[in-house]
């Protein structure tokens, strides 16, 4: 991205979409296919138009027959043709295509890409926008393995015409990025909007691969999607690969608990494991077609100030090393977190939480940007097939266990709270571990920092030494200055 000075300030300057296809057109070591599904060929139309793309394209094709595609690239276990596998069978063939068809001897010095894209745009009714999936496999060195980058994306235009000019600038954007912003994946993922806006598309999913990518956390740019309002849910899974959350939780019941698990304790598990067995006593939930998510608001990750990168990584290992799946929203209430998961599903969902969130729900301040207040909230809410499992709280003044039954909201708030409550969505967690219910995430991070004993008994089995095996949140540190 280039940069010009005005005074003392500096000035961010977008290359245009022809001035980055010219610049690759112009770079001789740079060649490959293009293979489009779906949208048209507009990413290779683009390179067409900026002149020299002789040097670059090796082939630009589309096969729209599903025969054809299947011919070509063989046929999907589950006959889809827009998800990832088919999107990672297309760039391998095309790139198995080059590698014997070209030389190495004649062509020495040649940087070998595939690119390729399999979407759907929108419908005839306009009720389903369109997505696809996009990537690229190429080199940076011609001895060296090839790199990987591939997202999702949700299209948010009304037209389709538009839609195949927005994923065409993607396009460029993302085979411009791959050879000339490898060495910044946090620039190279902002300048997939260059000469694009945010009201055109969603990006919800990335992943990084190969040798130029090997020290890149995929977790990390998937928190930069968030940062950057590309999207308002990112996921990943136990392994630390990104998900695309529509393909996880389509048509699933889904069981959420939100919570900073800063670090994650017997508190955060008793709750998961006593509502979990609520949730899968309910006539409507299959336990095999159920998906757990531990969730954490990006404000909660903001609640220090900026957002800690280390601070976050930290909080998904821990996660990641118990085996769950994580996601992090923009959705700082419930009902927007709801509204998104029916999205996905009509199946019923559970949310697990404490007293103090609980209490939040009934808080008119969290309403005050919606033109119907608490109600429209809790409208949106509660009309879906919905439970809430309610975890206790021990108030150490007076020795009381505060559930659904003694708990005090507003005096304005009292009989929506009765409604909610007699209709059955709210359900108490009645067979909790009374002995950890003093725990709480906040003192034993202000333990782990200042070098107290006694925190390990306060975490899971297992936590303890992953934190100090792998130095999380402060622990080298504390255990230098001893």
């Amino acid at each position: 991205m280039a940069i010009s000075l005005k005074g003392d300030q500096k000035i961010s300057i977008v290359p245009s979409i022809k001035s980055k296809a010219l610049r690759i057109n112009l770079n001789s070591d740079i060649y490959g296919t293009f293979a489009e599904i779906g949208a048209g060929q507009e990413t290779a139309r683009n390179f067409f138009r900026s002149g020299a793309a002789s040097g670059t394209i090796a082939k630009a094709m589309s096969a729209y027959d599903k025969d054809f595609s299947d011919a070509i690239y063989g046929i999907e276990e589950d006959k889809r043709y827009v998800t990832q596998p088919r999107l990672k069978k297309m760039l391998g063939h095309e790139i198995d295509l080059m590698e014997d068809r070209l030389s190495r001897h004649k062509h020495p010095d040649k940087l070998f890409f595939s690119y390729a894209n399999t979407v759907t745009t929108i419908d005839f009714a306009k009720k389903f926008k369109g997505h696809g999936w996009v990537g690229i496999r190429f080199q940076l060195d011609p001895l060296e393995e090839y790199n990987e980058i591939v997202l999702h994306l949700r299209f948010k235009e009304t037209d389709a015409r538009l839609q195949q000019e927005t994923l065409g600038v993607l396009g460029v954007n993302l085979i411009y990025g791959a050879f000339y912003l490898n060495d910044n994946p946090k620039e190279l993922v902002k300048s997939f909007y260059d000469n694009l806006d945010k009201d055109q598309l969603e990006i919800d999913m990335i992943n990084f691969s190969g040798p130029r990518f090997m020290y890149v956390d995929n977790r990390l740019m998937s928190l930069q999607l968030l940062k950057n309002g590309m999207t308002n849910a990112v996921m990943f899974g136990p392994d630390g690969n990104n998900l695309l959350p529509a393909h996880v939780l389509y048509k699933k019941n889904i069981l959420a608990l939100r919570g900073s698990f800063r670090p994650v304790t017997k508190v955060n598990m008793d709750m998961y494991e006593k509502s979990k067995k609520l949730f899968f006593a309910e006539n409507k939930v299959d336990e095999k077609n159920t998906k757990i998510i531990f969730e954490i608001t990006l404000s909660n990750l903001r609640a220090e100030g900026e957002i800690n990168e280390r601070d976050f990584l930290d909080r998904a290992e821990l996660l990641c090393s118990l085996g769950q799946n994580v996601m992090i929203t923009n959705f700082q209430q419930y009902f927007k977190l709801v509204e998104y998961f029916s999205e996905f599903t009509k199946a019923r969902m559970g949310l697990a939480m404490g007293v103090y969130n609980l209490i939040q729900i009934f808080d008119e301040k969290y309403y005050r940007d919606i033109s119907g207040g608490i109600l429209e909230a809790f409208g949106k809410l509660f009309y879906r097939d919905l439970k809430v499992y309610m975890y206790p709280y021990h108030d150490q003044e007076t020795g009381e266990y505060i559930n659904s039954e003694n708990l005090k909201v507003h005096p304005r708030m009292k009989e929506l709270y009765k409604f909610f409550k007699t209709n059955g969505k709210l359900v108490n967690i009645d067979d909790f571990d009374k002995n950890i219910l003093d725990i709480f995430s906040r003192e034993v991070l202000k333990m782990i920092i200042e070098n107290k004993h006694g925190w390990e008994e306060m975490l899971p089995e297992g936590i303890a030494e992953t934190i100090k095996q792998k130095r999380l949140f402060g622990y080298s540190r504390a255990r230098a200055r001893k």
